[in-house]
């Protein structure tokens, strides 16, 4: 499923080709969110045509609420459901169910949650998600875990990561006793748990890379510890975790992050802030940060970003934009969405590029003091 072609000789900066049925994916790769079968703001074809998105995720919480399973079944899974021809990754719904703190309860057998949507009451368990992954049909699907708490103490932190183990180990039986129900291929990826404890950390990337999975997922990460833990945890897991298959670190981050986990071994990346802080009126560029709501964009008649690689970029000016976010028009909404992300896969790429030349630490260097910046 996986093949590692490169890894840079000045840091672990990994470049490789996951192959699936839906398509080969290079890496490293960042996967926009599409957590209700759709990527806020963003056209499929746009995904396509400007982003060129190679996979994107699906959250298995809000797509078992609503459309539901038996939807999706009757479509003949999510890629029929929404016309995504490409591949696709589902999380567990784990980290959703868990930030239901006050709606919520857990225990061995799995986890009881009300819904955010009508308060109705359900319960999650190693079996029925990896069910209900089988009903989305996504290629990589998610083992089933809790993810702890950044502040957890160390205590709740081992019982946390004990019962992520077990329900492992239940997630990989029921998943080897059934079969894909749309014809392709699908691979379950373990998550590591373990806080911010580097000895828990090290039991848990050990425990994962025993099992026999095609791929391995980083947890509980970029959850509300220092940024300097968050990488540290990176290096201890990745020292571990097996060279042959990929390493997805869940939920990060800042273009920053991106590439500094890149440089300690990561290869497959998700997060809603490209998306989310477009909507905001945030942009991303290679030159630093644009609150495009600030009024000194109100008369600036340059393309949004110049070297941007989508059409937006260079269709229309900072000007047109402020005054749609200004204005709460849909279409700036949309715009910003659209430059992000194609930011993000455009960082990712050419990160892959210099990995593959030997330049990858250099370029790193010379570019994160201009990511950190705010112009």
């Amino acid at each position: 499923m996986y093949k590692l072609l490169h890894t840079d000789p000045s840091s672990n900066a990994r470049a490789g080709i996951l192959h699936t049925d839906h398509g080969d994916i290079p890496t490293p790769i960042f996967m926009p969110v599409g957590t209700a079968a759709t990527v806020k703001a963003v056209h499929q074809h746009e995904l396509i045509d400007e982003i060129d998105a190679k996979i994107i995720l699906g959250n298995t919480y809000h797509l078992y609420l609503r459309p539901g399973t038996e939807i999706l079944r009757q479509a003949g899974g999510l890629h029929r459901f929404n016309g995504w021809e490409r591949p696709m990754l589902t999380d567990s719904g784990g980290f959703q169910v868990f930030s239901l703190s006050e709606n919520r309860k857990i225990k061995e057998e799995g986890c009881t949650f009300r819904s955010h949507i009508d308060g109705s009451k359900h319960l999650f368990t190693p079996e029925n998600v990896m069910d209900i992954q089988r009903a989305i049909g996504a290629d990589i699907i998610m083992a089933f875990d809790e993810c702890c708490p950044g502040d957890a103490d160390y205590t709740y932190a081992k019982q946390s990561m004990q019962r992520t183990h077990r329900w492992l180990d239940r997630c990989l039986s029921r998943f080897n006793e059934t079969e894909p129900l749309y014809g392709y291929h699908q691979a379950l990826f373990p998550i590591v748990q373990g806080c911010q404890y580097e000895d828990l950390r090290i039991q848990s990337a050990n425990y994962i890379a025993e099992r026999a999975t095609e791929g391995c997922a980083i947890g509980g990460l970029a959850v509300g510890e220092p940024t300097e833990v968050m990488y540290q945890m990176i290096e201890v897991v990745n020292r571990i975790l097996p060279t042959d298959k990929p390493r997805y670190l869940m939920g990060v981050g800042t273009p920053q992050n991106i590439l500094e986990a890149i440089s300690r071994g990561v290869d497959m990346f998700d997060c809603v802030m490209p998306t989310r802080n477009g909507r905001n009126g945030l942009l991303f560029t290679m030159h630093g940060t644009i609150n495009i709501k600030n009024q000194k964009w109100a008369t600036c008649f340059e393309p949004i970003d110049p070297e941007g690689s989508a059409k937006v970029d260079h269709c229309y000016t900072l000007a047109y934009l402020h005054h749609l976010i200004r204005a709460e028009e849909l279409l700036g909404l949309q715009i910003c969405s659209i430059h992000n992300l194609a930011f993000y896969l455009r960082l990712v790429r050419t990160a892959r590029e210099h990995i593959l030349d030997n330049s990858f630490s250099a370029w790193t260097s010379s570019l994160l003091p201009d990511l950190a910046r705010r112009l």
